[in-house]
């Protein structure tokens, strides 16, 4: 397993975008809308992974759909996505259904990818939401992109939380995050210079 994405729940897309480019130095390029989630996103690329500014942008739309409620809830940082190789086989020790996602990029080609336990992490924000993107979709933290403050990587995740709870999720694993005891959820996200 590998930390996927951290995603950050935000009233209007292009604001949060130059907020974040003027605070921490780190630039976004437009991602897309979800078809039938009423949500849309920009990416902030970090290499293996990104960081996903995410806002409700048809309040009908996503009323109707679990992802699309749970950002109109949220606010800040508050959900993260790790990718696995082999979804079916996590998902099923999990006992959690497996969707399928995509969406268009501005440039028209397609991001496609397999989810699994996006309900769960819903109501449990400590736990991350599972993902395995399909042969050929690259991967939208290498989306090209110039960092004001240079090449940057994502080197930290941290929660609040039972850790146990998430090694039980999990299984055994190696990803950048550490837990400390409280209300379940994403605390904050720590990135780091890139270059060697």
């Amino acid at each position: 397993m590998k930390l996927d994405h951290v995603l950050i729940a935000v009233d209007d897309l292009a604001a949060a975008a130059a907020e974040l480019r003027a605070s921490d130095g780190l630039a976004s390029v437009e991602g897309g809308r979800h078809p039938g989630w009423g949500t849309a996103n920009r990416i902030v690329p970090l290499g293996d992974a990104y960081l996903e500014l995410v806002a409700v942008v048809d309040e009908a739309e996503a009323a109707g759909n679990p992802f699309g409620r749970w950002v109109a809830r949220s606010r800040g940082a508050f959900a993260w996505a790790v990718r696995t190789d082999d979804l079916d086989a996590v998902a099923h020790r999990l006992g959690v259904e497996v969707l399928a996602g995509s969406r268009s990029r501005p440039d028209g080609s397609m991001l496609s990818w397999r989810s699994a336990g996006v309900e769960r992490a819903a109501v449990e924000p400590l736990l991350p939401f599972l993902l395995q993107w399909d042969p050929g979709t690259e991967l939208p933290g290498w989306t090209p992109v110039e960092h004001p403050r240079g090449p940057v990587r994502l080197e930290q995740l941290r929660l609040r939380g039972d850790a146990s709870r998430l090694d039980a999720w999990l299984g055994p694993h190696d990803l950048p995050v550490t837990v400390t005891p409280g209300e379940a959820g994403v605390e904050t996200y720590a990135v780091s210079d890139a270059r060697p």
